[in-house]
């Protein structure tokens, strides 16, 4: 079964936690902390296989994950890092995060590969947090959490050029005549139901990859007669061969099938009805004039409107004018940059872990302090040492980027207060007020 579209759940390694250890040797009773470093987790990784053309493997299996890191080991002994995990898919899948549909990473070309959800940090071990003063540590940093994301895979089909025109045109009997493909053909609409693929081979080292992309129904652009489904594969064509009936034989008109399917096509991406397109005029076999005066009609239609488009007469039957059609289609891709349309990342999976994990911040009277709760803030807590000038920076600069600070003072915050973080308590200092005194 073809599949171009699947919704699965990745998710990345945990870091393994820091460990907590003391050197305990003969003559050494009093030891430093020897408590090593948790592994990092495994990555998500996906790769491009060109021996791949859907995403079938995916449609059963709905979850995957990677290794979580190991906890760290006494006498400085590191954590094993978790394995990653590859997933293999076929050129042209897209990744998209799935409740907003932002793309994550776009692979377009064979041989690619993609870190897009990176493991956990491994946690730091005691031996980190001697100092001077503090010569014993009892604590080690946890690692912290991977990353689990519902996730949209789509396959956009990777060809030169696009075939599309309305059902029953005669689009897969162009293909089947020109190339190595073998689409179902029959006289009912919506006979392939999935792209076909095959290699036009044009001799002397000349040749072009052509898709019969489903017939399309109006309304597709809004998802009607499973318009996205087959609206997704044109975009990464270079150029479009649009089919139309001139024969008029099923009661169509070719001058208003053409202008509806670009309303179409115009309707789900501008990118789409910018590429240049040609027209091939088809079952000229059937009419008494091969076809000269729909062109004439057509012609002038296109004037009118202020298109600009190459117009070949055809008979996919009979293959009249199918070598003019594909030698002209030959020289236009020669004129057009052939690197595949990529589509730019706007969803930053490490970026976006925590948006969605609130902070409440509130004055309590009974202690006569000022609260701040969240599974936010406390994950930051569970990363950060405090008793390191460094950490406690970090901790300082954590709370002002995420406007802790500021809605604090808007409920009454002000110099010396005294601050409850998750269970912490801490004087708030405020540095604006500090160098204004100064």
């Amino acid at each position: 079964m073809f599949s171009d579209r699947v919704k699965i759940v990745i998710r990345s390694g945990n870091g393994g936690n820091g460990h907590v250890s003391f050197r305990r040797e003969k003559y050494v009773p009093n030891g430093g902390p020897d408590g090593g470093d948790g592994g990092d987790g495994g990555n998500v990784i996906f790769e491009t296989d060109e021996g791949l053309n859907t995403l079938s493997d995916y449609r059963h299996n709905k979850k995957y994950s990677a290794k979580d890191g190991a906890e760290g080991g006494k006498r400085n002994c590191h954590g094993k890092s978790g394995e990653d995990l590859i997933l293999k898919i076929p050129p042209g899948t897209v990744i998209k995060e799935a409740s907003s549909g932002r793309v994550i990473a776009d692979f377009p070309e064979s041989h690619m590969k993609k870190v897009v959800l990176e493991g956990g940090k491994g946690g730091l071990g005691n031996q980190h947090f001697a100092t001077s003063r503090m010569q014993a540590p009892r604590y080690a940093k946890p690692g912290t959490d991977g990353i689990e994301l519902e996730v949209v895979l789509e396959l956009k089909v990777i060809a030169d050029v696009g075939l599309v025109g309305f059902p029953n045109v005669g689009k897969s009997t162009l293909l089947s005549n020109v190339t190595n493909a073998d689409p179902k053909i029959a006289n009912y609409h919506f006979t392939t139901l999935s792209p076909n693929l095959g290699v036009v081979d044009l001799g002397d080292s000349q040749s072009f990859v052509m898709a019969d992309i489903p017939g399309l129904i109006e309304g597709a652009a809004d998802g009607q007669g499973l318009g996205h489904e087959f609206l997704r594969h044109i975009e990464r064509t270079r150029l479009i061969i649009h089919i139309v009936d001139a024969s008029g034989c099923e009661g169509r008109d070719p001058i208003e099938d053409f202008f509806a399917i670009n309303k179409e096509l115009e309707s789900y991406s501008l990118n789409i009805i910018k590429k240049p397109q040609v027209i091939a005029m088809n079952k000229v076999d059937i009419i008494p004039d091969g076809g000269e005066k729909a062109k004439e009609q057509m012609e002038k239609a296109l004037k009118e409107k202020g298109v600009s488009a190459d117009i070949y007469l055809m008979s996919a039957a009979t293959s009249k004018g199918i070598k003019e059609l594909l030698y002209g289609v030959l020289n236009k891709l020669k004129d057009i940059e052939d690197a595949p349309y990529v589509f730019e990342q706007e969803y930053f999976p490490e970026v976006s872990r925590y948006d969605d994990e609130p902070f409440n911040v509130y004055y309590d009277e009974k202690e006569g302090m000022y609260m701040v709760e969240g599974p936010r803030v406390e994950k930051m807590l569970g990363y950060t040492n405090l008793e390191s000038e460094k950490g406690f920076v970090f901790f300082q600069k954590f709370m002002r980027e995420n406007n802790i600070i500021e809605e604090l003072k808007k409920i009454g915050l002000s110099q010396n207060d005294t601050v409850c973080v998750c269970g912490l308590t801490f004087e708030y200092l405020d540095d604006e007020v500090d160098d204004a005194d100064e």
